[in-house]
C-alpha cells in the first residue's frame, strides 16, 4: 500500500480535476494564504526524505476554508487509492467500474471504542485483497457478481437514497449544526465504504456539486447500512455453496408462513409508529443526541489529559511549555484527532489576558486546520482580548460577532452560557460595548419548567406551600459560613481522638518527641527529593508531545506535597495498604487543594461570600417568607451579581490515570527516600539506615497486588507515643453551614471543595456526558438540596456512653470493636525446627495467616469506630449539615463518608435534628411504636399491638434510661440496640415532663418501607396477591412477605417429604423466616440461584442442630423452592423482571449500554463493558488497571441483562423518595431518607405518611413500563437495518417485538395504597 499512497500522493499534486472536484471557490485572500503557506512549507520540506513526503498530509494544495477542506482532501486521497487498486485489478480482469458510486459513511458504532476506527480503516485494504485474490481464481464469477448486484440491488439503493434525502430535507437546519454527514461522490463503485471524516457542522458553507449528497440522518442507520451492504457482499461470495434460501421457505408449513407475515407485518407497524411518534416521545434533538453518543468519549479520557496538562501548566506560570505542548500534539496528525475546541480554547484564554489579538489568530488558524469551529468560548476569549485592547478597531469587533451569528451564536449565549474567571466578563461587556453601546446581558435567572407532571403542581401552585426557615438569625449562619470557608481553604482538619487520654508516661514522652524530630527530617529529605526530581523531569529531553508529571508538580507550594506525604505515613494501618488506593487517595488530595486554590486566583471567593449572605435570607428564621426554592434563590442571585467571574468555574476534573500517576510518584519518593535509624527504639541493635516504608506484593484472591508496608519499628514507635490528634480532609467533616444548593450539575454541595452531583466509578465519564446534556433536573436537584438542607445535632448523653465502653474494652454484642489489645497473639515458630513435622507446621501457618487477619479485621474495624466517635465527639456542640449528592441510578448518599445518618446503629443512634418539634397529640405514641420497630420485636402486630407491648414494658425502658449499663440493660437485646438506648430516653424525658404534648422532642422517627423493591414490582405489575404480600392492600394487621414465602416453601417441602424426597424428609423443622428472608429480599435486586444458595447454606450452617453434611443439598433444595414460591406468589413481579432482563441482554447483544430516563426526568445508564486492562507504568511497580466501564469496549452483556431489573427499581424507590422530600419540604416538614427508610420528628409522622402513600400512588399511576418501552423503542430501534435476511435484522425484530410487548397488568387498585396502614410503618 506505501507504493499506491506515492502515487495517490503524486496524482493529489498533478491532477488538475482535484481543484475542479474541491467544492470551495478561492477567494483573493484565501490565494494569498495559500501562497504563504505553500512557500512556508516549501522551504521546510525541502530536506524531508520520500518517507516523510509520502505520509506528510497534502492539505496545503487545497484551499483552507471552512470544515470542508479536510473532508474533500480525504475523500480525494481514498478515491486516488481506489483507483490506483482498481487499475491493479483490472490487469487481471477488465470491469466496468468507474461509473458506479461509492458512498462514504461516517459509521459509528455505539459502544465501539477506540479500536473500531482501525478496524473501520482497515476494511479497505482487506476487501481489496480479497477481491484480487479472488479475481485471479475465478474471474468470471467476478463479472457474474457485479451483475448480479447492479440488477439485484440497484432498487433497494435508489429506496435508500431516497428515504435519505428526504430525512435530510426534513430535519432542522438547527440539527445539523452537530450532526454526521457522508458525500457520495461520482466515478466510483457503489459500494458502501465506512470512513472516518471530519464533521459538515454548517451546511450553509458548503457549495457541493449535485452528486455529493448528505447521507444518513444518524449513525446509527449509517452503521446499519454498511453492515447490510458488507453482509450481502460475503453472501454473494458465498452464493454457489450455499443454497437458496428461498428453498426452505418453501418447506414450510402455510400456518408458520402466516404467523412470519403476521409478525412482519407488526414489525412494520411498529416502524411505522415509531417514525411518527420518535419526536414526540423525546426532545426535538433526541435523534440527534442518539447519534453523537458515545462520540465525545472515543478520545475523551485523552482530551481530559491534555486539557488538563494545559491548565496545570498555565496554573503553575509554564505558559511556553503549554504553548509548545499544544503546537506538538497539533502538528502530529495521529494526535491532532485528540484535540477539540476547548483544548485550544486553554491556550487563547492566556493570550486574551495577555491582550495579544496576533496570537489568538493563530489558535484560529489552528483550529481550522484541524477541523475544528469555533465555539462560545473561542469567540468570548477573542472579544475578551479585544477589550483589553485600548487600540482594538471596532471593524475587527464587528467581524467577530458577525462571524459569530453565523455560526449560530448569539452575544446573549456569550453572557448566559460561558464561565468567566476573573474580570473577563467585564472586559467581554466592554469590546461589545464598542460597536453595540446600548447593549445589556440578559439578567433573568435561567429557569427551567420541569416537563414531569408528577411535579407540575409542586413548581406552579405555590399558594399553600409552607417552606421550613431554620432555627438561627442571619447573623448566625453567616458566621458559620465564614467558619466553613475557613475550614476549606485549610483543605485539612485537625481534631482530637475519643481514644482515653492515658497519663504522659516517660517513654511515651520520648517517643512523641522522637517522631518529631523525624518527621522534621522527613520533611526536608523529601523536600530535597521533591526539588530534584523536579528538575529533572523539567529537563527530561522527550518529545514534546509525550506529556510528563513535571506540571502537576508546580500546581501547590512544594511544602504543601511534602505535608500530604508526611500525614499519608502517620495515618497508615500497620498492616499496610494497597499502592493503587494510597496513591489514589494521595493524587486526589494534590487535586482538592489545586481546585481551591483555582477558585482563589479566579477571585471567585469573594462573590460566593456576597452571594451566601443574600442567600441567608431565605433560610434565616428573622427573615421574611419566601415562596421560592433554594435553588431558585440561589440562580436568582446569582444573575443580580453578574458581574465578575462565574461561581461554576469550569476547572477540568482530573481524570484518574493522571491522579494515581501523581500519587504513585508521590510513594515512589517516599519509599526510596524515608529513612530510620534501626537502633532508634532498641540501642543494642547494629546501627544503619533502614527504609520506614517497604514496596511488597500480596495476593487477593489470585491477583498480586502491590502493598506499601510501614517498617514494624514506625508502627511500634507511634503505638507508643499514642498521639492524641486525628487530621482529615476538611470534606471528611459535616458542614457547618447550610450547604450551597446544587444548581447545576456542576455546582453544589460544598463551598470551595469539588464535589460530583453524581458518585461513578473511577474514571467513568458516560454519567456526567448525560446529565449535562438534560435540561430537566430541576425536581432531583431541589430534592439533594432539601436533604441537605436538614440541621443535625449530636445526642451527647449517649455519645459519652458510647465513647466510655469503647476506651475500655469494647463490645462486640453493641457492636463496638475491642482494642488491639484485644486481638488474638500471632503465633511464632521457627520454620526450619525439625522437631514439627510437615502436617504440624502447615497447621501452625494457618493459624499465623488467621490470627494475622483476625489482627488486621480488628484494626480496621477500630479505626472506623475511632474516626467515626472522633468526629462525632468533635461536633458535639456544634449544629451542622450533611450536603448530599447520588449515584448513577437517583439513590441519594450524605457526601461525608465516615460520619452520617446512613452509617451503623451506633452513629444513627448519636444523631438528632437540631430543630426540635412539640409531640403533640400522636407523637408520643408514635415514639413507642417506635421504639419496638427498633427492639424487632412484634413486627406481626397492628400498631395497636404495638403500642401496648411498649406501655407494658414502660418500666424496662425507664430503667434503661436511668441506668443503661448498671440496670436491667433491658435495651442491649434489642435489633438496634443503641437507637433503642436513645429512644428508651427521649420517651423518659417526655413522660416525666409536665405536659408530654408539648414537649420538644428532636429525635428522628423512622417509617421504613415493607419489602420495598417487590413493592414497586407489585404496583407495576398491578398484582393482586403480590401487592397483598407487601402491604400495598390495607389489612388488620401487617403483612411478612418472608413468612409467607416460608410457609409456601414449608408446603412444598411437606409434599415433596410425603413422596418419599430424602431431604425434603431431612429440612423438616428447619425452615423458618430466617432462612429464606435474605434470598426472598434480594430476589428483586437480581440474585441469581447460585447468589441465593450461597445465602440458605450460611443460614444454614448458623443452625446448630442442622447436619452439616447436608447443607449443601439442603441449599439447593430449598433456593429451587423458594424461587417456586415467589413465581406462585408474584406472577406479575416475574412477568416484568424476565421481560426486563431479556430486553436488556437483547440491547446489549447489539452492541448498546441500557439506558433510560426516571419518571423525574434523571438520564440513567449502566456502566457495564467489557474489561479492559491499561498499565500505569511507574518506576516503583507497573499497575495493571482493570477498566470496565469504558464506553468504547462493547458492553458486558452478563451484567447488562443481570443489573437492570434491579438497577430500574432502584431508580423507581429514589424517585418516590425524591417525590416524598419535594411534597414534605412544601408541607414544612423535616425530612430525611436512608434509601426507603423515611425520617420526620414524632409529631409529622402521620403528614409524612400520608405524603408518603400520596406520591406512590402519583408514581405509579404513570405509565411506567409504556414509557420505558417507548424510549427503549426509539433509542434502540430507529435505524435498522434494511437488509431482511440479514442477521442483525433479525436481532433487531426480535428487539423491536420484545420491547414493544409491554407485560401485562393485573387488576389490583392503586388507590388503595392511601388507606394501607402498614405500606411504610
Amino acid at each position: 500500500m506505501s507504493l499506491l499512497r506515492v502515487c495517490a500522493f503524486a496524482k493529489c499534486l498533478s491532477r488538475r480535476s482535484l481543484f475542479e472536484k474541491c467544492p470551495v471557490r478561492v477567494s483573493l485572500a484565501d490565494r494569498c494564504e495559500l501562497c504563504v503557506s505553500i512557500r512556508d512549507r516549501g522551504v521546510r520540506r525541502i530536506s524531508e526524505t520520500p518517507l516523510l513526503l509520502q505520509r506528510r498530509n497534502v492539505s496545503f494544495v487545497i484551499p483552507k476554508r471552512d470544515d470542508t477542506k479536510k473532508r474533500v482532501l480525504e475523500q480525494s486521497q481514498l478515491l486516488d487509492v481506489l483507483e490506483a487498486r482498481i487499475q491493479q485489478l483490472q490487469s487481471d480482469i477488465v470491469l466496468d467500474v468507474h461509473h458506479a458510486k461509492v458512498h462514504f459513511v461516517k459509521a459509528v458504532l455505539s459502544g465501539k471504542g477506540p479500536k473500531g476506527a482501525p478496524k473501520e480503516k482497515s476494511d479497505i485494504p482487506k476487501s481489496g485483497k480479497t477481491l484480487k485474490a479472488a479475481s485471479k481464481s475465478q474471474p468470471s464469477r467476478w463479472m457474474e457478481k457485479l451483475t448480479r448486484e447492479k440488477k439485484n440491488k440497484l432498487t433497494k439503493q435508489q429506496h435508500l437514497q431516497q428515504k435519505i434525502q428526504k430525512n435530510v430535507k426534513e430535519r432542522p437546519a438547527a440539527k445539523s449544526k452537530g450532526s454526521k454527514s457522508s458525500s457520495t461522490l461520482p466515478g466510483t463503485s457503489h459500494k458502501t465504504i465506512s470512513k472516518t471524516a471530519p464533521l459538515i457542522k454548517n451546511s450553509r458553507r458548503m457549495k457541493l456539486s449535485d452528486e455529493i449528497h448528505a447521507a444518513v440522518p444518524s449513525a446509527a442507520a449509517a452503521a446499519g447500512t454498511a453492515a447490510m451492504v458488507h453482509k450481502e457482499s460475503k453472501k454473494k461470495q458465498k452464493g454457489s455453496k450455499n443454497p437458496a434460501p428461498g428453498k426452505e421457505g418453501r418447506k414450510q408449513t402455510v400456518t408458520d408462513a402466516q404467523s412470519i407475515a403476521e409478525e412482519q407485518a407488526k414489525v412494520e407497524e411498529l416502524e411505522r409508529r415509531l417514525s411518527q411518534q420518535v419526536s414526540q416521545w423525546t426532545s426535538p434533538n433526541s435523534l440527534q443526541r442518539l447519534q453523537d453518543d458515545g462520540e465525545p468519549t472515543a478520545c475523551g479520557d485523552i482530551q481530559l489529559s491534555i486539557r488538563s496538562y494545559l491548565e496545570a501548566c498555565v496554573f503553575a506560570g509554564a505558559v511556553e511549555r503549554a504553548h509548545r505542548v499544544l503546537l506538538s500534539q497539533h502538528r502530529v496528525m495521529s494526535r491532532r484527532k485528540h484535540l477539540n475546541t476547548n483544548v485550544y480554547n486553554v491556550m487563547m484564554r492566556v493570550w486574551a489576558k495577555k491582550g495579544t489579538l496576533n496570537q489568538i489568530g493563530r489558535l484560529f488558524i489552528l483550529l481550522e486546520e484541524a477541523g475544528l469551529k469555533p465555539n462560545l468560548g473561542s469567540y468570548c476569549t477573542a472579544l475578551e482580548c479585544m477589550g483589553r485592547n485600548p487600540n482594538c478597531s471596532p471593524n475587527v469587533i464587528t467581524r467577530c460577532l458577525s462571524q459569530m451569528e453565523e455560526d449560530g451564536l448569539s452575544v446573549d449565549d456569550l453572557f448566559s452560557r460561558c464561565v468567566f474567571r476573573q474580570d473577563e466578563r467585564d472586559m467581554v461587556l466592554k469590546a461589545v460595548h464598542i460597536v453595540q453601546p446600548d447593549y445589556r446581558p440578559s439578567l433573568n435567572a435561567s429557569t427551567t419548567e420541569c416537563s414531569s407532571s408528577l411535579v407540575h403542581d409542586f413548581y406552579t401552585q405555590r399558594s399553600d406551600h409552607q417552606f421550613p426557615k431554620l432555627d438561627f438569625t442571619q447573623e448566625e449562619l453567616q458566621e458559620r459560613f465564614r467558619l466553613q470557608l475557613s475550614m476549606e481553604q485549610a483543605c485539612t482538619v485537625t481534631i482530637d481522638s475519643v481514644e482515653a487520654a492515658k497519663p504522659v508516661t516517660e517513654h511515651m514522652a520520648k517517643m512523641r518527641e522522637l517522631l518529631a524530630d523525624q518527621r522534621a527530617q522527613w520533611q526536608k529529605i523529601l523536600l530535597q527529593a521533591l526539588r530534584e526530581s523536579k528538575m529533572i523531569l523539567a529537563n527530561t529531553n522527550t518529545k514534546d508531545y509525550r506529556l510528563n508529571l513535571y506540571p502537576y508538580l508546580c500546581v501547590l507550594e512544594e511544602r504543601e506535597y511534602v505535608d500530604i506525604m508526611i500525614k499519608s505515613v502517620a495515618n497508615m494501618p500497620p498492616s499496610g495498604e494497597a499502592l493503587k488506593i494510597l496513591a489514589r487517595d494521595l493524587g486526589n488530595r494534590v487535586y482538592t487543594k489545586y481546585s481551591v486554590r483555582q477558585k482563589h486566583q479566579n477571585q471567585m471567593v469573594e462573590k460566593l461570600r456576597n452571594i451566601y449572605n443574600a442567600y441567608t435570607d431565605l433560610l434565616a428564621k428573622d427573615t421574611k417568607e419566601y415562596d421560592i426554592l433554594p435553588s431558585e434563590q440561589w440562580s436568582k442571585l446569582e444573575a443580580d451579581q453578574s458581574s465578575g467571574p462565574s461561581l461554576q468555574g469550569g476547572e477540568t476534573h482530573w481524570p484518574y490515570i493522571i491522579s494515581l500517576e501523581l500519587g504513585t510518584y508521590m510513594v515512589d519518593l517516599m519509599v526510596k527516600n524515608l529513612k530510620i535509624n534501626s537502633d532508634i527504639v532498641n540501642p543494642a541493635f547494629e546501627r544503619k539506615r533502614i527504609p520506614i516504608l517497604y514496596h511488597m506484593y500480596t495476593f487477593r484472591s489470585t491477583r498480586q497486588v502491590g502493598f506499601i508496608k510501614p517498617h514494624p519499628i514506625l508502627t511500634q514507635m507511634q503505638l507508643d507515643a499514642t498521639e492524641t490528634k486525628l487530621t482529615f480532609d476538611s470534606y471528611v467533616i459535616p458542614m457547618l453551614c447550610p450547604p450551597v444548593p446544587w444548581t447545576s450539575v456542576k455546582f453544589g454541595a460544598y463551598l470551595l471543595t469539588p464535589a460530583k452531583l453524581m458518585r461513578t466509578v473511577e474514571g467513568a465519564t458516560q454519567h456526567e456526558v448525560l446529565l449535562e446534556k438534560c435540561q430537566n433536573l430541576l425536581p432531583v436537584l431541589d430534592s439533594l438540596n432539601q436533604l441537605g438542607n436538614c440541621a443535625w445535632s449530636i445526642n451527647k448523653p449517649l455519645l459519652d456512653i458510647i465513647i466510655s465502653i469503647f476506651n475500655d474494652r469494647g463490645s462486640d454484642k453493641l457492636d463496638i470493636p475491642p482494642p488491639l489489645s484485644e486481638a488474638p497473639k500471632i503465633p511464632h515458630f521457627n520454620v526450619q525446627d525439625p522437631t514439627y513435622t510437615a502436617s504440624e507446621k502447615a497447621h501452625m501457618k494457618r493459624e499465623v495467616i488467621t490470627a494475622k487477619k483476625k489482627c488486621s479485621e480488628m484494626h480496621s474495624l477500630r479505626m472506623d469506630a475511632l474516626y467515626k466517635l472522633s468526629i462525632a465527639n468533635h461536633m458535639r456542640d456544634e449544629i451542622f449539615w450533611f450536603p448530599h449528592n447520588m449515584d448513577f441510578r437517583g439513590r441519594t448518599y450524605p457526601c461525608p463518608p465516615y460520619f452520617n445518618h446512613l452509617g451503623s446503629d451506633v452513629t444513627r443512634a448519636v444523631l438528632m435534628f437540631a430543630e426540635g418539634k412539640p409531640l403533640g397529640p400522636k407523637g408520643l405514641d408514635w415514639l413507642k411504636i417506635h421504639l419496638v420497630n427498633l427492639t424487632g420485636l412484634k413486627k406481626r402486630s397492628s400498631l395497636e399491638g404495638r403500642l401496648e407491648y411498649a406501655n407494658s414494658i414502660m418500666e424496662d425502658v425507664l430503667d434503661s434510661a436511668d441506668n443503661p449499663l448498671n440496670g436491667k440493660t433491658w435495651w442491649m437485646n434489642a435489633d438496634e440496640p443503641w437507637q433503642a438506648l436513645g429512644c428508651s430516653m427521649e420517651i423518659a424525658n417526655a413522660v416525666r415532663s409536665p405536659d408530654p404534648t408539648q414537649f420538644i422532642s428532636r429525635y428522628p422517627v423512622h417509617q421504613d418501607g415493607s419489602c420495598n423493591g417487590l413493592q414497586h414490582y407489585a404496583a407495576l405489575g398491578r398484582d393482586v396477591i403480590g401487592a397483598t404480600s407487601v402491604n400495598l392492600m390495607p389489612c388488620d394487621v401487617p403483612q411478612d412477605v418472608y413468612s409467607g414465602v416460608a410457609q409456601q416453601v414449608e408446603e412444598f417441602r411437606m409434599r415433596d417429604a410425603q413422596s418419599g424426597m430424602k431431604i425434603a424428609q431431612i429440612l423438616e423443622g428447619f425452615i423458618s423466616r430466617k432462612v429464606v428472608k435474605q434470598t426472598v429480599m434480594t430476589v428483586v435486586y437480581g440474585v441469581t440461584r447460585y447468589g441465593g444458595r450461597l445465602q440458605i447454606e450460611k443460614r444454614l450452617k448458623e443452625i446448630e442442630e442442622f447436619p452439616k453434611e447436608h447443607v449443601w443439598d439442603a441449599s439447593h433444595y430449598l433456593v429451587r423452592m423458594v424461587f417456586s414460591g415467589l413465581k406462585e406468589m408474584f406472577t406479575g413481579t416475574r412477568e416484568i423482571q424476565d421481560w426486563l432482563t431479556e430486553s436488556a441482554r437483547l440491547i446489549s447483544k447489539s452492541g448498546h449500554t441500557v439506558e433510560w430516563v426516571t419518571p423525574l426526568g434523571l438520564p440513567i445508564i449502566q456502566p457495564y463493558h467489557r474489561t479492559r486492562n491499561q498499565v500505569l507504568k511507574s518506576t516503583l511497580q507497573h499497575i495493571n488497571l482493570q477498566i470496565s466501564h469504558d464506553a468504547n469496549e462493547r458492553p458486558d452483556t452478563v451484567k447488562q441483562k443481570n443489573a437492570f431489573p434491579p438497577n430500574f427499581i432502584h431508580s423507581l424507590d429514589s424517585t418516590h423518595m425524591m417525590l416524598t422530600a419535594l411534597h414534605c419540604y412544601s408541607a414544612g416538614l423535616t425530612f430525611v431518607s436512608v434509601h426507603d427508610c423515611f425520617w420526620t420528628h414524632a409529631l409529622t409522622v402521620d403528614t409524612m405518611n400520608k405524603v408518603c402513600r400520596e406520591q406512590f400512588v402519583a408514581l405509579h399511576s404513570q405509565p411506567i413500563l409504556q414509557e420505558l418501552s417507548n424510549f427503549l423503542l426509539q433509542k434502540y430501534c430507529t435505524g435498522p437495518p434494511t437488509e431482511a435476511k440479514s442477521k442483525k435484522y433479525q436481532e433487531y425484530r426480535r428487539l423491536m417485538l420484545l420491547l414493544a410487548k409491554v407485560p401485562q397488568t393485573g387488576e389490583f387498585d392503586l388507590q388503595r395504597v392511601k388507606e394501607s396502614t402498614y405500606f411504610f410503618s
